[in-house]
């Protein structure tokens, strides 16, 4: 039998977070509800979840906020759902590590879509790099080093921390050297989806990724831009 997926909504807003939780039990998910930033955050330190929807505007302690905190511990999917749709917030969002960010007022049903594409494909990814076949575990490239079975990233001595979707963009990249990627690729591969989301996040998380890999991320040479094509990774 599949085990039921356990879902967390930080949502201040009752009207919406009974709608969603509704709709997502009846879709098959187990979902919890916390009404303020600092219940989320105890509770993603209590317990474990398979996927996160999050709103900005809250009590206690706001969404970008919470971002900060758990940014080096979130290790499943976290969507944003907000009625902040300016550029600037969606950008501050996607750089501390969200995977997704939706605009109130939303379809149900596309929420749904994007929670299943976005379990969907993490679990392709534990599944693909979770146990790495023996000696094939680490990548090495101008003493940046990968090791995909702990998830871990130096650059010589020094470990540097990534979000789960940089290290998926990073992997990604080693894995295909001097390989072109556009947009759309990138966001296929990663994110898992094709029409759903916005091609700015890709954007957000090279840039992210540059400024914790490269020594000059203006002039980066690990990830280059080819203009007009996409992103490579140099060797």
């Amino acid at each position: 039998m599949t085990p039921i997926k356990r879902i967390l909504i930080i949502e201040d807003d009752p009207y919406i977070a009974e709608l969603v939780q509704d709709y997502l039990t009846m879709n098959g998910f187990e979902v919890q509800h916390e009404a303020d930033g600092l219940a989320g955050l105890a509770a993603l330190r209590k317990e474990s979840y398979a996927l996160i929807i999050l709103d900005l505007m809250l009590p206690g302690l706001d969404g970008l906020s919470l971002l900060q905190q758990l940014e080096q511990e979130l290790d499943c999917p976290l969507l944003i759902v907000s009625a902040k749709d300016d550029e600037l917030s969606k950008i501050k969002g996607l750089s501390l590590g969200a995977d997704d960010y939706i605009t109130k007022p939303f379809s149900l049903a596309e929420l749904l879509a994007r929670v299943q594409a976005h379990l969907s494909k993490y679990q392709r990814l534990r599944e693909r790099y979770g146990n790495p076949p023996a000696g094939k575990d680490s990548l090495v490239v101008r003493g940046l080093k990968l090791e995909r079975d702990s998830r871990r990233v130096w650059y010589y001595t020094k470990e540097i921390n990534l979000t789960g979707k940089e290290f998926d963009l990073l992997t990604l990249f080693m894995n295909h050297p001097n390989r072109v990627f556009n947009r759309e690729e990138i966001f296929e591969r990663v994110w898992g989806q094709d029409a759903l989301g916005d091609l700015q996040t890709v954007t957000v998380h090279i840039a992210r990724l540059r400024e914790k890999i490269e020594e000059n991320p203006s002039k980066p040479q690990f990830i280059e831009t080819v203009w007009g094509a996409g992103y490579r990774f140099r060797v």
